[in-house]
């Protein structure tokens, strides 16, 4: 008899878990020009500390270095840069004129503001993050040169890098402007996550592929949307996109409609959109598309949306993203709500504490000749924010990344010459962030190399021992205090999150149940209703990743988020059946009644779990009209 190994914990398993996928050659061409270049420039200039600053610009630039659309990419890398100037601004002052004491409050004051403002999403937090580790960095450097020199090295660092994103081809990217590479495979996925949505229809798996749909999904609507690469926004091969993209939406509308009814759909229904991917992809024509049996309401939605994408590719007009504006309202209660005083008091406590024990031993002259305090506050940030994974598996990847990097460039720094062979080093180690940032021990190790490589350049002394014995330091002090008790519920940051979810959702269905009411939704409605829903179906997921990293976490903390995963499950469901009763309204302009019985179920069984988890959710009484 075979005996089954036990399942490892989770706070463990998520230590072990590693990102796969193909090798992101873009990013990895782009990490071997950054870091290394500018830094060889500084060198032959003779500016070489700032050169140095200009490399730590450029690195965590390639830390945020993900793949997407230029113009996401402006944002992405582009705002946390602009913190981490201001990091540096704040740090390098902060060292000069403040002693120990009035240091370690204010860092602390500004750990707590970019925790905080971390809480607002993944930009704010990477802002957030380049804040701390620049403050913390300017404030203990020793570096001969003024903060504004330092800030604005910085920019040049992570400015070169984002030039280089914006300028450097796409490999293999051969159909129209190169510049709209991101956008047109961001698009073209959504129409393969639409196929494959169809294609599991009716099994099991069609949950997962709705869930792959809603990435595809956010993932183009981000691509899309943020600053313009062209001098004229509406140019064709933009208008073309948008028009691509919000023909997608009545598709993938149609596709959740047929997965939630549970009938298999044939191969010719996902034929339809497999090729409107390839056309996204090579800007190619449509073709003749299949058209799948009007047998269903949802079949017949799905052949109306096949006809309407090939009217909306051949003409090339631009289209509604159905997105709308953040409100600001929404921002200031992420930053002063519950999830964004948890945040920012978590994040504040370890950086300041951090901070503080730094402080301590840097005046008692612990450190000896290498001033490296800023070592300690710069890893805590790391570790400590609840975005970036659950802290035990953050801790336990981190050590061990620390003492592989270390030992590595003590191997690498009693060969190499000085200092092109540590330039050199510097440069095939920003190649190798992208492929790293799969698993945060392996980021670790190569950033832990590239940072030492910086260290010896800049003229100071190998300092692999002091590196690990500063991780380690700082990977027990974030375990201590940021498993402290604190004041006020724990878990504000699901909570919000499965409340934004449980908002979206009864906004959506509201609109649904008003279009019943009217016999049938306008054209106008239905836009309104695809916006909607992209809100729902984003939130949701947003909900979903927060619970996935609060389950993670050591079981006394992750507690505090128990019974909000199957909240989360029934308000996917809502949002399920809410796209049923939306598709059974455009066929025949009236609910059905066993849709008005699904969505009273699902109701009654959201008030349940909420009952059951303890949650506070706002009460949304809904009419269900017949």
């Amino acid at each position: 008899m075979t005996r089954s190994l036990p399942a490892l914990p989770p706070w463990l398993a998520h230590a072990l878990r590693a990102q796969r996928g193909p090798v992101p050659w873009s990013a990895v061409v782009r990490g071997a020009l950054a870091a290394g270049p500018v830094l060889l420039g500084a060198v032959l200039l003779d500016r070489t500390s700032l050169g140095v600053v200009a490399a730590i610009g450029a690195m965590l630039a390639g830390i945020n270095d993900r793949p997407g659309s230029r113009r996401a990419a402006v944002r992405r890398l582009g705002m946390p840069a602009l913190a981490g100037a201001a990091g540096l601004l704040v740090g390098t002052s902060a060292g000069d004129h403040l002693g120990p004491l009035a240091l370690t409050l204010l860092l602390t004051a500004v750990g707590l503001l970019a925790g905080s403002v971390s809480a607002v999403g993944p930009i704010a937090s990477g802002a957030g993050t380049q804040l701390l580790v620049a403050s913390s960095i300017g404030a203990g450097m020793p570096l001969p040169d003024a903060g504004w020199q330092r800030a604005l090295a910085f920019l040049t660092g992570a400015g070169w890098l984002l030039a280089v994103r914006l300028v450097l081809p796409t490999p293999r990217a051969t159909a129209g402007d190169f510049r709209f590479g991101g956008e047109r495979d961001a698009v073209a996925a959504v129409y393969d996550a639409v196929a494959a949505l169809l294609d599991a229809a009716g099994t099991d798996d069609a949950t997962t592929r709705r869930a792959a749909l809603t990435s595809a999904l956010d993932q183009a609507q981000d691509a899309l949307t943020g600053p313009r690469l062209r001098r004229y926004a509406s140019s064709a091969a933009e208008r073309r996109l948008h028009a691509q993209y919000a023909a997608a939406l009545p598709l993938a509308e149609a596709a959740t409609a047929l997965a939630w009814a549970g009938d298999a759909a044939s191969a010719r229904a996902s034929a339809g959109p497999r090729r409107l991917a390839d056309a996204v992809r090579g800007g190619t024509p449509t073709g003749p598309l299949p058209a799948p049996h009007r047998s269903a309401p949802a079949l017949r939605a799905l052949d109306d949306a096949l006809l309407h994408a090939a009217h909306a590719f051949d003409q090339g007009e631009g289209g509604d993203l159905h997105t709308r504006p953040r409100p600001a309202g929404a921002r200031w209660r992420a930053v002063f709500g519950a999830g964004g005083r948890e945040y920012g008091l978590r994040v504040a406590l370890c950086f300041g504490a951090a901070v503080a024990v730094a402080q301590y031993l840097h005046h008692a002259r612990w450190y000896g000749q290498h001033q490296h305090w800023y070592w300690l506050p710069a890893t805590a940030v790391f570790l400590v924010k609840p975005d970036l994974g659950p802290l035990v598996s953050r801790v336990l990847c981190r050590a061990a990344g620390t003492v592989l990097g270390a030992l590595l460039f003590a191997g690498f720094a009693a060969v190499l010459p000085r200092p092109e062979g540590l330039i050199a080093l510097v440069a095939v180690s920003g190649a190798l962030i992208p492929v790293a940032t799969r698993h945060f021990a392996a980021q670790t190790a190569v950033v832990t190399v590239l940072v030492l490589a910086l260290v010896m350049v800049g003229g100071e002394p190998q300092a692999s021992a002091g590196r690990i014995g500063e991780t380690l330091l700082a990977c027990a002090i974030v375990l201590v205090v940021g498993h402290l008790p604190m004041p006020g519920q724990r878990g504000g940051g699901v909570r919000s999150r499965v409340a934004a979810a449980h908002d979206a959702a009864h906004t959506y269905l509201t609109h649904v149940l008003g279009e019943s009411a009217l016999g049938g939704g306008t054209p106008e409605a239905r836009a309104v209703r695809w916006t909607l829903r992209r809100e729902a179906y984003r939130t949701l997921a947003e909900a979903r990743a927060a619970i996935a990293l609060a389950a993670a976490e050591l079981p006394f903390l992750a507690r505090h988020s128990a019974g909000a995963d199957d909240i989360v499950h029934t308000l996917e469901r809502l949002v399920d059946a809410t796209t049923a009763c939306a598709v059974q309204l455009d066929d025949s302009g009236r609910l059905a009644p066993q849709h008005a019985e699904q969505l009273t179920s699902l109701l009654d069984e959201l008030e349940q779990g909420r009952e059951r988890s303890g949650l506070r959710l706002p009460e949304r009484p809904l009419p269900l009209a017949g």
